[in-house]
């Protein structure tokens, strides 16, 4: 059984990993960057690491510094969340060869699923419908072939990689050769392998990805689709599970195509089958994520279990102890990704200082984040800062529930998404359902700002935040640093030198 778990990544996610950890009796290593020397991540764990400077490549993507924070802090299992190293064979392989637990798929499952082109011919086999074009990697003369064949617009997409890079709209045979080109040119920079291919572009098509689940001895269950169809340049801003876009026969097809193709790649743990579905309910392969998606809150909202205790168990070799029978989900759940993005100014990055967080509560209401009063953004990550889900019996409670719940959350000191989220979830063409994947940059625009979102909280902020500072107390040799908060258990470790509080003469 495992019984230490180092969590190889940070913010909500790091934290949401370790508080399913800590339910199960679980110990906890924290690896962080020196940006993220006070972040929450590392004050929840029972041990932190530091791995380096702020960087990504010299710290939360640097494999040898993350397996000798595992040798050190003699961990028995590590879990990479998303992002960073959560789909990285390599990283996979090594957890391996230093024989402990990698709580995800293996290395070879990702290998095979993360080349689209290799997925594709997997999933043909299989018999699951994929998007018409090239069966593998194409040359130019090839993929003009196939694109006349099956028409224009077709897509020119990498084989590797992800998140819209290495992916290009090409609308008449004139464009194609520049699109191969420049796709293969950015996909070798990008993932470092150039391989693109040609698929029909489907428009307009709906988003829906299902969350499988299978074990080591060969189990798989669906735990129910996602609607994942708003999105502003290829990536989610809002997530809602059940999809309104779907009958029950298309959802058990789905769900059924979803194991099937688990089952071909010999999956082992959580991992998220993604499908286009056009306007005649015809589906098609899109790929396969093997990692924890992070809008899997709202799936377990509605189906009632812990898909991180789920991993941890099947990492463990412990078998599925449900069946496909016992997913019955109930209700309606939706997600909204808050970021630090200002989307009255193209949604640019806004980084800087957190001076004042009030996240809300309530029934319906989970709130999975890593900021706090105080706290900074840096531009070395992902502005993704917290992520906001309601639950409601239906999905006009739980749209009402998301709009109270937005106008409850008060950041101050920087930008955020927020008030995207309440412009859209208050358009009736959203509440209606009628939306795909290019609706948000075909049809949405923001309204133009009017003012600071909320300058009274911002004065009364600036009052308190004032205050303070003439109470607080200098910090002393006597004094007790931020590790004072960490539980008594909890240790602080630094790779290759002494810990801050040695440094600066804090208590341990």
């Amino acid at each position: 059984m495992i019984k230490k778990v180092l969590v190889a990544n940070r913010g909500e996610i790091a934290l949401r990993i370790m508080r399913t950890c800590r339910e199960m009796g679980i110990g906890t290593v924290a690896v962080y960057s020196d940006v993220d020397r006070y972040a929450l991540h590392v004050r929840y764990a029972d041990e932190a690491y530091l791995l380096g400077p702020g960087p990504p490549l010299e710290s939360y993507l640097n494999i040898p510094k993350v397996m000798q924070a595992l040798k050190e802090s003699k961990a028995d299992a590590v879990h990479p969340g998303y992002g960073f190293l959560g789909e990285n064979a390599d990283f996979a392989d090594a957890v391996k060869k230093a024989r402990k637990k990698f709580i995800g798929p293996s290395g070879k499952a990702m290998r095979l699923l993360g080349d689209k082109v290799s997925a594709r011919r997997l999933m043909l086999k299989a018999g699951v419908p994929v998007v018409p074009g090239t069966e593998g990697e194409v040359e130019a003369k090839e993929a003009a072939r196939v694109a006349k064949e099956i028409g224009f617009p077709v897509m020119v997409k990498a084989a590797a990689g992800g998140g819209g890079k290495g992916i290009r709209l090409v609308q008449e045979a004139s464009e194609l050769e520049n699109a191969l080109r420049v796709a293969a040119s950015e996909a070798e920079a990008s993932f470092g392998h150039g391989a693109v291919f040609v698929e029909k572009y489907l428009s307009p098509v709906r988003h829906i990805e299902v969350q499988v689940i299978a074990d080591s001895k060969g189990n798989a269950v669906a735990l129910g689709e996602r609607e994942c169809s708003i999105q502003r340049r290829h990536q989610k801003l809002l997530e809602e599970t059940p999809s309104i876009a779907i009958d029950e026969e298309l959802r058990q097809r789905l769900w059924t195509a979803a194991v099937a193709a688990a089952k071909a790649s010999k999956y082992e743990n959580a991992g998220t089958v993604e499908f286009l579905v056009d306007e005649d309910k015809n589906f098609y392969f899109l790929e396969v994520n093997t990692r924890l998606q992070v809008e899997h809150p709202i799936t377990e909202l509605c189906i009632g279990r812990d898909i991180v205790a789920d991993q941890i168990r099947i990492a463990s070799g412990e078998e599925l102890s449900f069946s496909q029978e016992d997913i019955k989900p109930q209700g309606h759940a939706i997600e909204c990704r808050i970021a630090a993005e200002d989307p009255h100014n193209n949604f640019l990055p806004s980084l800087g200082r957190i001076d004042w967080v009030e996240e809300p509560s309530g029934p319906g209401v989970r709130v999975d984040s890593s900021i706090f009063s105080g706290g900074e953004v840096s531009y070395h990550y992902d502005p993704l800062l917290a992520k906001l889900i309601t639950w409601g019996p239906n999905r006009n409670v739980a749209i009402r529930r998301m709009l109270r719940a937005l106008g409850e959350y008060v950041v101050v000191g920087i930008q955020t998404n927020v008030p995207f989220h309440q412009q859209l979830l208050a358009d009736e063409r959203f509440v209606r359902g009628e939306f795909h994947t290019s609706w948000l940059e075909e049809e949405f625009e923001m309204a133009e700002a009017e003012g600071h979102p909320d300058k009274k909280t911002a004065l009364l902020v600036a009052a308190i935040l004032t205050h303070l500072k003439k109470r607080r107390p200098p910090v002393s040799s006597t004094t007790t640093g931020p590790g004072n908060n960490w539980r008594s258990a909890g240790q602080e470790r630094f790779l290759g030198g002494r810990s801050l509080a040695q440094r600066r003469g804090w208590r341990s």
